[in-house]
């Protein structure tokens, strides 16, 4: 059957974690899969914004079952005991949607001397990956979705001044935070299949999604009529944070989707449905992610692919 987008496959028996998912394109992606019947999880700082979120998911699906995970990227020593609060027995679905951009200089660092773009985007989520790991390898055949961007188009991975220390460029240093994290779950992928894991890790990312586009949800996004008429020009090439929310949906719940694919929206990669692409070279090289991954890993000190982190949460804990 066709994939239709306001009706996606059932996952009423699938638990879901969206991180940053009580806003933006994240919000999004949370109220679709609740839509679709799964539990979701909405990984946030913010726990008065994760409750309107919370809301706003239970006008629009009354039955929903969403629950809140703290969850700061930035905060690499705080990320164990997230996933450890979590009160579910396994994770089908995990999509890595948060992640901030910083607009102009200077270059910013977290408490643990990483630029932050670089450290919340990217090695929070490989770290995230690695202690979620248990709960992932507990569901019978789980996906971890990465949400890209398009601002990796034009990036390149410097394994020499991965934070940008020597030459810092805030636009630059966003693109290059993504292509970071799409590098990530396509080398993830390469190794789960060498290790004989039935977990997938895939690529989606939104295409052009603008807030003028967005439909209001009231505590989330209000979108009056006046920032609307204003948008509908740009509709013609692109859409709002709903429809780019489509692809991480289609990636996590279409049956028919493998481990190292790249889903986005049909029209230019900009609008649409969503399909399959086909990922350019140097996001899928794999000397660049084998040195990215080595590095991830010095700076984290976590592994996702390491044997321990594959294990389920039982032989984990015993």
């Amino acid at each position: 059957m066709a994939w239709n987008v306001h009706r996606p496959t059932r996952a009423a028996h699938l638990n879901a974690l969206v991180t940053g998912g009580n806003a933006g394109i994240g919000y999004f992606i949370a109220e679709q899969l609740a839509e679709a019947g799964a539990t979701v999880v909405l990984g946030s700082r913010n726990a008065a914004k994760a409750a309107a979120a919370r809301a706003a998911i239970a006008v629009r699906v009354p039955q929903a079952r969403v629950l809140h995970m703290p969850l700061d990227l930035a905060d690499l020593s705080s990320l164990k005991a997230s996933v450890d609060g979590l009160e579910l027995d396994r994770l089908d679905i995990a999509v890595f949607n948060a992640g901030i951009a910083l607009d102009n200089p200077p270059r910013r660092e977290n408490a643990a001397g990483h630029e932050q773009m670089f450290a919340t985007n990217h090695l929070g989520h490989f770290a995230l990956a690695h202690w979620l790991g248990p709960l992932l390898k507990a569901a019978p055949a789980a996906r971890l979705i990465t949400m890209g961007s398009f601002a990796a188009r034009s990036e390149r991975l410097d394994l020499d001044d991965l934070q940008c220390a020597r030459s810092y460029d805030p636009k630059q240093t966003y693109g290059r935070s993504k292509l970071a994290q799409m590098s990530f779950a396509f080398e993830l992928d390469r190794r789960l299949r060498a290790a004989g894991s039935d977990c997938l890790s895939l690529v989606a990312h939104p295409g052009g999604a603008l807030d003028s586009l967005t439909p209001s949800r009231p505590g989330v996004h209000v979108n009056p009529l006046s920032r609307r008429l204003l948008g509908l020009p740009a509709g013609v090439m692109l859409q709002g944070k709903e429809a780019g929310a489509w692809p991480a949906v289609r990636a996590a719940l279409d049956p028919e989707a493998v481990g190292g694919q790249m889903w986005g929206p049909r029209v230019f990669g900009l609008r649409g449905e969503p399909r399959i692409e086909r990922p350019q070279p140097h996001m899928t090289d794999a000397e660049t992610a084998a040195g990215l991954w080595d590095a991830s890993v010095e700076l984290t000190g976590v592994d996702p692919a390491a044997p321990a982190a594959l294990r389920g949460r039982k032989a984990s804990n015993g």
